[in-house]
């Protein structure tokens, strides 16, 4: 069974950080790209980052803006969303999904395995 599990939200106050970690079981870790995404309130899901397996590609929405860095551990098996100066448009349920790419392209309908996501609340 296939289980994608983040950890990590939490509330925090506009400028603050947070680190968001993913894991992964019950599938080929190095067969997948992994990709964060984002729901805000009544708004689709959008991709934030994503990374290969390797960690050598990696690709930011443009609304990241050099805040956010995501990198991957193959020998955990663990992905991470590392957010600096977040502010309150931030807001969201954050997801972990495994993809089948990785790039300009990812989006809801490359996605193979979603985690039930972690909320990330921001304060002004």
């Amino acid at each position: 069974q296939v289980q994608v599990m983040e950890s990590g939200g939490g509330s925090v106050q506009a400028g603050e950080s947070l680190r968001l970690t993913c894991t992964a079981s019950g599938l080929t870790w190095s067969k997948h790209n992994w990709a964060w995404f984002r729901q805000a309130a009544e708004k689709d899901r959008e991709a934030v980052s994503c990374i290969s397996p390797s960690g050598r590609l990696t690709y930011y929405s443009d609304f990241v803006n050099g805040r956010f860095t995501v990198s991957v551990d193959d020998a955990t098996n663990t992905v991470t969303l590392q957010m600096n100066n977040l502010q309150p448009e931030d807001t969201a349920i954050y997801y972990c999904a495994a993809t089948k790419v990785c790039g300009v392209q990812t989006g809801v309908a490359m996605v193979t395995n979603w985690g039930r996501g972690t909320q990330v609340t921001v304060s002004a």
